[in-house]
């Protein structure tokens, strides 16, 4: 074996981590800067089908997309090798191993030609249905599941956990210096203030693990027959400049075939791999016995192979976009918005829907918790795009980092004062359920959270009949509607429980209360 070999396998190793740990730096609460974005600049799939959909180019989406897929061309699928996220748990993930065969001659028992090609179905149904504007399928994209996963799943988790262990350690007398410590070395910059919570988060934990168990079938299943993006870069590593090459040294002994993650290498085929399915791990390159193969330049593109994508395949794919938009048109979310969908400031549907590439950034960069997945009340079509939810969260006054953070522009970058003008909805009082409205006792809570320099909420002073007959002076809150920006604080801050007794509505929402 080459130590050179051994040695660029060692460095994978690294940037796998590093690169990771970047991820996660960048995909956390606090880290709301145009940088979380990067991984998504990188990824040719959301850049190409957000820019497809959206009817327009985006600068860092266009350079980072050009940029993934000149890599592809020169070093394959390194990408899904050394800088993928998802690829790197896998990784981590246990997987079966193939046995080795008596003589160790044979090619581990794969799925099948038909299950290779899955992903390029799945590749074309995304780019067929972004053609006409319906990005529903983006999130099987590996860089939007991770950063989902982490958004409302891994750091809520992780916030709960350690908020438990603090509580612990602060009931002992000599720890609780070093959890003062801790608390204002990290709260607001590396976990959040306030423990988020997401009505989606059991359903994103849940698809997440799946990918993982998935593992326990063929390591990196995912990879080999499922990701949108690995089929992408697979195509294009057909013509890639360096790619894995058999030579005289091969003593035929199978060692590369069982080594080998992505279960490529065919003995059959002189323990060839296809460059479509490689992703330079060089895991093959360790195993070898005799220095039996190089990674080197070629020329030419490789040839067509059986587990390459069809045109009936494209056919088929064609035809299910076309069948899942029709679907899509006779669900009810598309024709009327739902009254309760708020979105974040700046974004309107449809041009929002067909922009968002669910990545679930702001929803990690919201500091009060209120943007979350959409799932029912916005239509399958529009999934896990998101919506503000005031009575979770509402939309902080001083902030404007879901705009900083979103990479295709799905939600404007807003300057904090075009921001704090936005409307996203208006909010309208439940004559029924308001405190001063329907027992004439005082409440002020609307009128005081509203932090409008001309405050949209103001006070009526009116004479209210007790049931005992007696007139009292009562002061009730009304809602000046062409002030109100539909921030949803007041929602959120309305002391009843269960619903508040003031609600923000879509703008074009005319039969709520008031």
């Amino acid at each position: 074996m080459d130590v050179r070999a051994s040695s660029v396998r060692r460095a994978r190793r690294w940037v796998q981590l590093a690169a990771f740990l970047l991820f996660l730096g960048l995909a956390s609460r606090p880290a709301a800067s145009r940088l979380s974005g990067l991984f998504f600049w990188m990824d040719p799939l959301a850049g190409i089908s957000g820019m497809v959909a959206a009817r327009q180019v985006t600068l860092t989406l266009l350079i980072g997309a050009l940029i993934a897929l000149a890599l592809a061309l020169v070093a394959g699928r390194a990408w899904c090798g050394w800088l993928c996220p998802l690829g790197t748990v896998l990784d981590w993930v246990p997987g079966r191993k193939p046995s080795l065969p008596q003589q160790a001659r044979r090619q581990e028992k794969d799925l099948g030609g038909n299950w290779r090609r899955v992903k390029y179905f799945l590749l074309f149904l995304i780019l067929l249905m972004a053609l006409f504007g319906n990005l529903s399928l983006i999130y099987l994209d590996p860089i939007t599941l991770a950063a989902r996963t982490t958004s409302v799943v891994v750091w809520p988790a992780l916030n709960a956990i350690v908020w438990q262990l603090e509580q612990a350690a602060y009931a002992v007398p000599f720890l609780r210096g070093a959890v003062d410590a801790f608390e204002v070395t990290l709260r607001g910059t590396v976990l959040p203030v306030s423990q988020p919570v997401y009505a989606a988060g059991l359903v994103a934990a849940l698809l997440f693990a799946g990918v993982l168990a998935l593992n326990a079938v063929r390591p990196r299943f995912w990879c080999r027959y499922l990701c949108p993006l690995g089929a992408l870069l697979g195509l294009v590593s057909k013509v890639a400049w360096l790619r894995r090459t058999v030579d005289a040294g091969c003593i035929s002994c199978g060692q590369c075939i069982r080594a080998c993650p992505m279960g490529t290498i065919d003995a059959e085929d002189g323990y060839r791999s296809n460059p479509s399915e490689c992703t330079l791990c060089l895991d093959c390159a360790s195993a070898c016995p005799r220095d039996g193969q190089r990674f080197a330049g070629h020329a030419k593109p490789a040839r067509w192979q059986a587990q390459d994508p069809t045109r009936r395949q494209f056919l088929a794919a064609t035809g299910a976009a076309v069948a899942g938009l029709g679907l899509a048109s006779i669900d009810p979310a598309t024709v009327h918005t739902a009254p309760r969908l708020i979105r974040p400031p700046g974004a309107y549907d449809p041009a929002f829907a067909s922009q968002c590439i669910r990545c679930g950034l702001c929803i990690s960069a919201c500091p009060t918790g209120g943007l979350q997945p959409g799932l029912a009340l916005v239509g399958w079509s529009r999934a896990w795009t998101p919506m503000l939810v005031p009575r979770l969260g509402h939309c902080d006054f001083g902030c404007n980092a879901c705009g900083q953070v979103c990479p295709t522009g799905a939600i404007p970058p807003l300057a904090l004062p075009e921001k704090r003008a936005a409307v996203m909805g208006h909010a309208y009082i439940d004559h029924d359920r308001c405190i001063p409205w329907v027992d004439g006792r005082t409440c002020l809570v609307c009128e005081e959270m509203c932090p409008l320099p001309e405050k949209a909420i103001q006070l009526e002073e009116v004479t209210w009949l007790a049931p005992d007959g007696q007139e009292m002076s009562v002061r009730r809150p009304i809602v000046l509607r062409e002030r109100c920006v539909g921030c949803g604080i007041c929602e959120n801050r309305c002391p009843l429980a269960g619903d508040a007794a003031i609600r923000v509505y879509t703008p074009t929402d005319l039969t709520a209360f008031g």
